[in-house]
This record gives C-alpha cells, sequence and structure tokens, in this order.
C-alpha cells in the first residue's frame, strides 16, 4: 500500500513538472533527435520508462515533458558551447595583445632620423668643402693675378706688336732709323702739320711733359714728331711747325711708302678725309708711344691723359724698367 501511494506521489510531482513546464513559452525546437516519435507515436524508450498501465495520453505528456527538458538542456549546452569559442578567442586576442605589447616592450626604442654623430659628420663634412673651395678660390685668383703682372711687365709683352725698323728724313733734311735712338728714352706721336686742333694741343702736352719729367725725376726724354702728310709735309714745313713746342722736338718726314710702311709698324691709323684743291684733312690715331732705350715698346697713352697723367705714366715706366734691369 505504502508503494502505490510513493508511486502515486512520485507520479503527481512529475505531472506538475510536466505542466508548469507547459505553461512558459517554449523555444524553437530542435531538429528531431534520432528514434524521436512523430505524431501520435511514442517512443519506444519513452514506453519502457513509463510506469506499467499508463495510457497513450500519459504517454504523450511524458514525452512533452521529456521533449521540453531535453530543450532547455541542449539549448543550455548550445549557449556553454557558442560562450566557450567566444571566450577563447577573447582569450587568444589578450594573450595576443599581451605578447605584442610584451614584443614592443623588448624592442629598443628607435630613434630620431639624425643622430648627433650623423650630425657631426654632416657639419665636419660641410666645413671641410668651404674650406677646400675657399682655398681653391683663392688661389685661382691668385695665379689670375701672378698671369696678368707677368704679361704687364714682360719686356716683349708689346715687342713684336708695336715698333720697327724705319728710315725716314728729319727736319734737317738727315736720313735717320730706328738705331739713332738707341740708348735713349723715346716719346713718339704722328699727325700733320695742317691739323687744325688735336695736334697742336697733342704736341704742347708732349713738350710739357718733357720739361716735367726732367724737373721731378732727372730723365732726359726725346720727344718726336712722325708727319703722316708726306705730300704736303716737307721738310721744311716741318721744321719749322716743330720749332713753335719745344726745342728738343724732333720732327720725321718722308716719302707716301716709308710713312705707310712706319705707320704700320706702330698700329697707326690715318686716311684722308674732304679734299678740295690742296686743302684737305686727315684722320688719324691720337696716341702717344714710349720706347725704352732698345727702341722697345714699353707702353701708349692716349688723348685722355694730361700733362700731369702722362708726367707720372712715364716715370713710373722708366723706374719699373730698371729695376728689372
Amino acid at each position: 500500500m505504502a508503494t502505490i501511494l510513493s508511486r502515486s506521489a512520485n507520479r503527481l510531482r512529475l505531472a506538475r513538472r510536466c505542466l508548469h513546464s507547459l505553461s512558459r513559452p517554449a523555444p524553437p525546437s530542435p531538429p528531431p533527435f534520432p528514434g524521436a516519435v512523430r505524431g501520435r507515436s511514442s517512443s519506444p524508450i519513452l514506453r519502457s520508462l513509463a510506469p506499467a498501465g499508463v495510457g497513450v495520453k500519459s504517454l504523450g505528456l511524458y514525452e512533452r515533458c521529456l521533449s521540453s527538458a531535453s530543450t532547455s538542456t541542449a539549448v543550455g549546452s548550445g549557449d556553454s558551447e557558442a560562450k566557450a569559442p567566444a571566450e577563447a578567442a577573447r582569450g587568444g586576442d589578450e594573450k595576443s595583445g599581451g605578447s605584442n605589447q610584451s614584443g614592443d616592450a623588448g624592442k629598443p626604442v628607435r630613434g630620431g632620423p639624425i643622430s648627433w654623430l650623423s650630425f657631426l659628420l654632416l657639419v665636419t663634412t660641410g666645413a671641410g668643402l668651404i674650406y677646400y673651395y675657399d682655398r681653391e678660390k683663392k688661389q685661382h685668383i691668385e695665379d689670375i693675378s701672378n698671369a696678368s703682372k707677368a704679361v704687364k711687365q714682360g719686356p716683349s709683352a708689346g715687342k713684336a706688336a708695336i715698333g720697327g725698323p724705319f728710315n725716314l728724313i728729319n727736319d734737317d733734311g738727315k736720313n735717320v732709323t730706328e738705331k739713332d735712338f738707341l740708348g735713349r728714352w723715346t716719346l713718339l706721336y704722328f699727325g700733320f702739320t695742317h691739323c687744325p686742333d688735336i695736334c697742336p694741343d697733342e704736341l704742347q702736352k708732349l713738350a710739357a711733359a718733357v720739361d716735367k719729367i726732367k724737373e721731378k725725376a732727372g730723365f732726359n726724354i726725346v720727344p718726336v714728331f712722325i708727319s703722316v702728310d708726306p705730300e704736303r709735309d716737307t721738310v721744311e714745313q716741318v721744321h719749322e711747325y716743330v720749332k713753335e713746342f719745344h726745342p728738343n722736338l724732333i720732327g720725321l718726314t718722308g716719302t707716301p711708302d716709308e710713312i705707310k710702311k712706319v705707320a704700320r709698324a706702330y698700329r697707326v691709323y690715318y686716311m684722308k678725309t674732304a679734299e678740295e684743291d690742296s686743302d684737305y684733312l686727315v684722320d688719324h690715331s691720337i696716341v702717344m708711344y714710349l720706347m725704352g732705350p732698345d727702341m722697345d715698346f714699353v707702353k701708349f697713352f692716349g688723348k685722355n691723359n694730361d700733362v700731369d697723367a702722362l708726367t707720372e705714366g712715364v716715370i713710373n715706366e722708366i723706374k719699373q724698367y730698371k729695376k728689372q734691369k
């Protein structure tokens, strides 16, 4: 009797649990597990588990109760299984992050793009280049200066270009060559006696400079006038003309061929201009040539040199010439 009452109580508790589970909304049912009974048929296993004397309705109730219990168990296990990979992935990320942090912490911190050693090498190289180019520039300027001085001071710098032999007649009617002036400093000027203004001005400047050179430095300079108008400048005409400027002024003239030859040797330009009968002018170079004791060319002085400049220029050239000798 007690056994029957105990079984009845157990059945009531089981029925109450089933009714309680059925009152809650059931989640979507999972696919039927193998051996699940469709429709009104019940599983043989369920029949074996159910107590004896239980009808079909009781078996259906038992089946529904077990299905709900299995569903909740499957859902719980599925959630736990889904949580497990997520937790595992999160743990892996944390581990990888930690490993990355530890790896980053283990690496040495890289410095800036330019270190102190690189900066020092850069400064040293730049200073060396500046020093090298500055030295080369100074050396180049010094070489140019020395070369220009050598050309200027060379005794034969203008020897081949200006000057040469000639054979003319002086204002006393005597034949004169360049050899008659050896051993003396000479100032040559090319002009013509019918010159209206340029030649008289230049000859006055020449005469004044010769006297000042003698007075200041004691150098004797021979002034020489060479005509570029041989057709009108006869010996008598030249003699009268030169004595108007300085007593020591020597006048030279000659044939047209001889005048052409000496003008070419001294690089003198001359040419007749407007001509009416016997009255014409001669366009020519306005230059004075300083010739040394060996009748080599030393320096020329243009129209822009006044008396003082001509005086100082001749004195300086003579002093420099004597230092070289």
